[in-house]
């Protein structure tokens, strides 16, 4: 089993200091946190001794029940698929906890967590205070997707009798996972959109997808004002516009979703059946605002930041 801290490789094991959080964290989004308890201090603290060129990184897993997990059984109270937070900034602090900034990293599933003697309370003790898991590193599916394209019957039999070049079988594929992206990012603009009008805001500062995702009548007066987190937003998705991946993460992260809606997207290994779940959810959430009249919660959680890195 390799140590915490080595290089994930696909399918492997590895043991990993773990942080539960109450929602799921995603590839490419950053992370930033505040480290105030005794016990990730000393996560902090571990990260910060490794050797010069270590990877500093830790697993994030969403709580689905509950916030003292070393008190219950942890199977019942984390959900099984997370994603590593790999340190980029460590600030500390006068009072001495921590400031870090992180961004995700591997997707992994949750095969064991080594839960501390004492419940975490003994931030002094020789082992590790934190919970820690043994974890499996999982594929993306991209390329795999790509070339058995007709699976999910983008060319037909002519494709499953070999009568079809592979070549024009993947060249099918890539154009389709093209159009469900760009339908997407659509769905994703108008629901943003939406939720600008909803909230108050001046869409002037939005990107081009949405603003033309605005119907005629729904633009607000202009001394409202623009806010800066969904001008985040709106730059974001310029950013991912050509990445098929990147946009199914920043949906997955960024939209007003449940808990349980987002893990599934976590869990889904391929980047062509996220997208084709995020379009069924983005229809399902456009009905509940327009059916509604309101947003749920603070326009705020659609600021989430992503890095290519």
């Amino acid at each position: 089993m390799a140590e915490p801290g080595a290089g994930a490789g696909a399918g492997g094991r590895e043991v990993i200091p773990l942080f539960p959080l109450e929602t799921p964290l995603f590839p490419g989004v950053v992370l930033p946190l505040q480290i105030f308890e005794p016990r990730y201090r000393r996560l902090v603290v571990d990260l910060t001794a490794r050797p010069e060129g270590a990877q500093r990184r830790f697993g994030v897993v969403a709580i689905r029940q509950g916030w003292e997990v070393e008190r219950v059984a942890p199977a019942e109270a984390l959900y099984d698929v997370g994603c590593t937070a790999v340190v980029r900034v460590i600030a500390p602090q006068s009072d001495g906890g921590y400031r870090l900034v992180a961004v995700g990293g591997d997707r992994f599933r949750l095969l064991d967590v080594l839960v501390p003697p004492d419940g975490g309370q003994d931030a002094d003790a020789a082992e590790p205070p934190y919970l820690q898991a043994v974890v499996e590193w999982l594929d993306e599916e991209e390329a795999a997707e790509e070339a058995a394209g007709n699976a999910d019957g983008l060319v037909g039999a002519e494709a499953a009798a070999g009568i079809v070049p592979e070549d024009v079988v993947s060249e099918v594929a890539r154009g389709s996972l093209e159009v469900l992206a760009g339908n997407v990012r659509d769905l994703f603009a108008r629901y943003v959109a939406d939720v600008a009008v909803r909230q108050g805001g001046d869409p002037d500062g939005l990107s081009d997808e949405v603003l033309e995702a605005l119907s005629p009548g729904e633009l607000l007066p202009e001394d409202e004002g623009t806010p800066a987190e969904l001008s985040g937003t709106a730059a974001l998705l310029r950013e991912v516009s050509d990445d098929a991946r990147g946009l199914s993460y920043l949906v997955a992260s960024a939209a007003l979703l449940t808990t349980e809606d987002r893990q599934a997207l976590l869990a889904e290994s391929a980047t062509r059946r996220r997208l084709t779940l995020e379009s069924r959810l983005l229809r399902r959430e456009l009905t509940l605002l327009r059916t509604l009249g309101a947003v749920p919660v603070p326009l705020r959680q659609f600021a989430t930041p992503m890095t290519s890195n």
